[in-house]
């Protein structure tokens, strides 16, 4: 329900939801009314049946030995090349952070963008970390820059 909820926000960022679940067409039709019904949610975004488990174990979502295949809840960010460029995964007793995720996509489509890397827990509009120096005049460059400079190895600046 949380991506359903923010389908619109997700979309903003050119991003396209997929659902995936071992549970039959049926099942997925009936929970996605249910959730209609019950939340007043609408699921916009397809749900795949994937009763052989064909992608859900070629995605590593059911862990081998597990006697309980509804265990992992998993999201995967897949770019628009098909690579697979972050997962997370959450037991079935937890809630997924759709704000983490919503950050994480910005982060990743900033680095894309940009070519710089964002820090842990960045946000749309703070510094993001400069790549590295490839030679020693370089990195001695980078400690007189206009960048906020720890070492010469490591700084930030903002990016457009």
């Amino acid at each position: 329900m949380g991506f359903a909820k923010h389908h619109d926000e997700f979309k903003s960022l050119n991003v396209e939801l997929l659902g995936l679940s071992i549970d039959s067409l049926y099942s997925h039709i009936a929970w996605v009314r249910s959730i209609k019904e019950k939340f007043g949610v609408d699921i916009k975004f397809p749900i795949i049946e994937d009763l052989s488990m064909t992608v859900a174990k070629s995605y590593g979502m059911l862990h081998p030995g597990a006697s309980d295949t509804s265990a992992v809840r998993a999201t995967f960010f897949i770019d628009p090349k098909g690579v697979l460029r972050a997962m997370v995964y959450y037991p079935m007793s937890n809630g997924r952070s759709i704000a983490e995720f919503m950050r994480v996509i910005k982060a990743l489509q900033k680095s894309d963008e940009s070519g710089f890397a964002t820090p842990e827990n960045w946000q749309p509009g703070e510094a993001c970390i400069v790549p590295p120096p490839k030679t020693t005049a370089d990195a001695d460059s980078r400690m007189t820059s206009e960048h906020d400079v720890t070492d010469w190895y490591f700084s930030k600046t903002k990016v457009k």
